[in-house]
């Protein structure tokens, strides 16, 4: 995918580099960079992805979208500053999945205590009537019938794209979100 077509879904301060160059991944994780990829730069609670800015270059990232620009710019690589980086992943992780969550009935479930189990009973309902549908849970992910592995209450935005992507393509009309 280009890198313009993925920033066209963001605000946009600065672009230093080529915009049609080719996005192989989008990545947050500095140790899954690879060829091609574009890494987002996101200021965390204990560590600024800011810091491997520098690491990613070398590992070959074609585009980096950030808050700051790195003192030293590499040739190869294109740099995307925005005021918000945290924001401008969501909204980018959203594009390069073809913006899943408009495709479904998104149904958020938050509170104290009974969350898990509202979210499951909705999404067993749900599929009791004959739709097809997705969980996110503290204990489980389905897409579908098919159940992943949960390794967070709520997965990374580039993870929960990916996975409402997955609901899509099955044919699931709704998602339900603890």
């Amino acid at each position: 995918m280009k890198l313009s077509h993925l920033l066209s879904a963001i605000t946009v301060e600065e672009v230093i580099g080529n915009e049609e160059v080719e996005i192989t991944s989008l990545e947050c994780d500095s140790r899954k960079i690879s060829l091609g990829s574009l890494f987002v730069a996101v200021r965390g609670v204990n560590v600024d992805g800011h810091r491997f800015i520098p690491i990613v270059t070398v590992g070959g990232v074609a585009a980096i979208v950030c808050e700051e620009l790195p003192e030293r710019l590499e040739s190869t690589v294109t740099y995307v500053k925005v005021s918000d980086s945290a924001v401008a992943l969501g909204f980018l992780a959203s594009q390069w999945y073809g913006n899943p969550s408009r495709q479904l009935q998104l149904v958020g479930v938050t509170g104290t205590n009974g969350k898990t189990t509202t979210a499951t009973l909705l999404y067993d309902l749900v599929r009791a009537l004959g739709h097809k549908a997705g969980l996110i849970s503290t204990v489980v992910y389905k897409i579908d019938e098919r159940t992943v592995e949960a390794t967070h209450t709520t997965p990374d935005t580039i993870r929960l794209n990916a996975m409402m992507r997955e609901m899509v393509d099955a044919g699931c009309e709704y998602c339900f979100i603890e």
